[in-house]
């Protein structure tokens, strides 16, 4: 199984870099319908999963926000059944990275997460950078409202923007790994 990391960018901004261990060449692998397996980019909350998809060279979209369950293996067994119908051929997760562009504790959950999920489905994984991910899907959503009666929101369109903001931050993601690959063509 291929791990790569890729997690060259900072800033709110940030533009990215390729990584030394980027692997370009080919199309890479291919689904069961032929053409070129999709990208998955994942948003690995506490709470959460968001969840976007891409072609190998196309633009990513948010796709799904899934709720956490109590172990890596019974979320790849939730994934098993995206992965099957999506045509996915590898994973890319956001690397929870430090100010510093360091590894912390929350990077190292990551990766033993992702590496669960990645052999329980028999996919390659890199991980990107997610270090303002959050705050750039922000940015592109509506802000949230009132709530009917003047006040705030209420639980339920709380609970639905925090999920949309997971899977357009997963889209973020899945956006800087295509464009790093982009820039090592």
């Amino acid at each position: 199984m291929r791990t790569e990391t890729n997690d060259r960018t900072t800033g709110p901004d940030p533009t990215p870099q390729p990584s030394p261990g980027l692997v370009a060449a080919g199309p890479g692998p291919t689904g069961s319908t032929g053409r070129p397996a999709r990208l998955l980019g994942i948003d690995l909350g506490e709470r959460r999963i968001g969840l976007a998809l891409a072609e190998p060279g196309g633009p990513a979209r948010p796709l799904a926000t899934l709720a956490r369950r109590r172990s890596a293996a019974a979320d790849a067994a939730v994934l098993a059944h995206i992965v099957r119908q999506e045509h996915v051929g590898e994973l890319v997760v956001g690397l929870p990275l430090d100010a510093a562009g360091g590894e912390g504790e929350q990077a190292a959950r990551t990766r033993a997460w992702a590496e669960v999920v990645a052999a329980r489905l028999g996919l390659p994984v890199v991980y990107r950078d997610e270090r303002w991910t959050t705050e750039r899907a922000a940015s592109r959503l509506p802000r949230l409202g009132r709530g009917r009666s003047g006040g705030p929101p209420g639980p339920v369109r709380r609970a639905a923007h925090r999920a949309r903001l997971d899977r357009e931050a997963a889209a973020v993601i899945l956006e800087a790994e295509l464009a790093a690959r982009g820039a090592t063509r």
